[in-house]
Formats: C-alpha cells, structure tokens, sequence
C-alpha cells in the first residue's frame, strides 16, 4: 500500500490552485473585456440610428418611418454582434479553462458550410433585402416596377417584397432575385405627354396653348396642390408619320403623377378643339392606279366571231 506523504500533495494542490486562479482570471478578463465590446457596440448602434433618422426625409421622420427603418437595421445589426461577441467569449474561456476548442470549431464550421450550401438562397435574399432597406430605395406604399412588372409596394420585409398591380393581384419577389427595381413615386414624380398635332399646325402656337393649359391646371384649388413645378415643354422631340410630337413634363407629388395627367389630357382636347389645333390619327391612303380603257371590238363579216 502506497502512502502519499503531505509534503507530496501539498505543491500539487498549491499549483492547481494556481492553475485554476489563473484560468478563472483569465476567464473573467474575456467576460469583462466581451462585455466593454458589448457597450461599445450598443452605443455605436444607438448613434448610427440617431445618424440615419437624422439624415432620412422630413416626411419619412414625421410618419415615423424613419425611425422604424433605421431601429429595424440596427436591431439586425445589434443581433449579429452580440451573437459574434458572445461566440468568441465562449471560445476563449473554454480554451483559457484548458478544453481543445479546435474540434468545436471544425464542427460549426462544417456545420456552417453545410447551412451556407443549404440555404444559401436565403442568405442571398437577406443580404440583399438588408441593403434595399439600408440604402431606402424602396417604400411602403411606392410604385414600382420590379423585374418587368409594376404595382404598388405593399410589403417589404429582408427576404420578400410584393406588389399588387392594377388588376388586384399580387406578385411576391424574392429580394435576391430582383434585377431591376424601378421606384416610379421616390420623392417625386413625373407625368410626362409626348403630344402629337398636324404637320400643317405652328408648333409655337401649339406649345403657348399647352402651357397656358398647365398653368391653368396649376391655378386650380384641387389639382394645383398636387403639382410641385410649372408644366415644362421641351418643344418639337420628333417628327412620326402622321404628326409632330412635342414633348411635356409635370412634376407632381409621389402617386400623383396620373390624376394631374388624365385631367391634363381632358383640358388640352379642349383647348385643342376650342382652337382648331388638328390632333391626327394614323391612317393610310389607298392608290388604285390608272383605270385601264375600254376594250375595242369588230365583228368579222361572213365569220360570226368577234376580234378585239
């Protein structure tokens, strides 16, 4: 039987004691300096949101657009640090504790391949929605055309935005799928008219009576508030096959760029008519050719048959 003597086990328990001293205060340097970084970060994140509500539109700051927008981002944003932060806390103190940390981190790394392969799609799709939603290029109740098709923005979230067009139905675009994004109500909006007349009517007369029409329009107590400029007209832009075309341009409100144009129409077909201004239609004249003369006939006598 083997007796271990004090004098053999004390050194031992004093450098355990030592060993796991250190390893406890080596842990609590990485909880407290894991903690620091957590402040930081959330001072950061509350300064970068106080930055993008400061800089978005007065409009989106009164709605409170502004503010959702920009607590959504840094909320993203707040979730993907503390997780990282926490993750290298962990790490660290279970490498400071003396466990070999390199199996665990081969095992989230494959496993992270295998869910980038799985679901990389979806990665796509929130990246790319984080930065539609960051770079505000697209809004609740917009117009736009996404891919071809156009209507109005009725959702956005990081993954999808859907559109509902004229007819009532909704398409749903994956944001990772959206080549182009056309926002037609950023701001802004315009109605623009490319107005044909005869080739016999003076142009100068044709763009007084289209401004004085767009003035008119401007003047008016319903539509004149919709409309954020004078009607710019650009002059003659081309010459089609049965009309000369002009060119016109109304600013308006966002979404309201139709409502001014229709009643911009109705008026103009009045002051066009009121002043004999031609407004042409395509049509195609038809030439038949010289009508051929009539045919000479004899009678041959004794033969009973006629020669032309």
């Amino acid at each position: 039987m083997t007796v271990v003597s004090m004098e053999t086990v004390l050194p031992w328990l004093m450098s355990m004691s030592a060993a796991v001293g250190i390893a406890i205060l080596r842990v609590g340097m990485v909880i407290i300096v894991g903690y620091v970084a957590i402040r930081f970060v959330r001072l950061g994140l509350k300064q970068l949101e106080r930055v993008m509500f400061v800089t978005s539109a007065v409009a989106d700051q009164q709605s409170g657009t502004a503010q959702k927008r920009a607590a959504t981002l840094t909320g993203i944003l707040r979730t993907i640090a503390m997780t990282a932060i926490w993750a290298i806390v962990i790490i660290e103190s279970l490498h400071f504790v003396g466990l070999d940390v390199a199996p665990i981190l081969a095992g989230a790394g494959i496993l992270g391949l295998a869910v980038g392969f799985g679901a990389q799609n979806l990665v796509r799709d929130l990246i790319s929605g984080f930065f539609i939603i960051l770079e505000d290029q697209i809004r609740l109740g917009d117009v736009a055309v996404i891919n071809g098709t156009g209507g109005l923005v009725e959702t956005i979230t990081f993954r999808t935005i859907s559109l509902r067009d004229f007819s009532g139905v909704v398409h749903i675009f994956p944001n990772g799928g959206i080549n182009s994004l056309s926002n037609m109500t950023k701001d802004w909006s315009a109605f623009v008219l490319d107005m044909g007349v005869g080739y016999n009517e003076d142009t100068d007369r044709v763009v007084e009576v289209m401004k004085a029409v767009g003035e008119e329009l401007r003047q008016d107590q319903q539509f004149g508030p919709a409309m954020i400029a004078p009607i710019e007209v650009v002059g003659v832009d081309n010459f089609a096959d049965s009309a000369v075309v002009l060119r016109a341009r109304i600013k308006t409100k966002p979404l309201e760029q139709w409502n001014i144009g229709r009643e911009y129409r109705r008026r103009l077909k009045q002051a066009f008519d009121a002043q004999g201004i031609e407004i042409p239609f395509p049509h195609q004249t038809i030439y038949m050719g010289k009508a051929a003369g009539p045919w000479k006939v004899e009678l041959m006598a004794g033969s009973g048959h006629a020669q032309t």
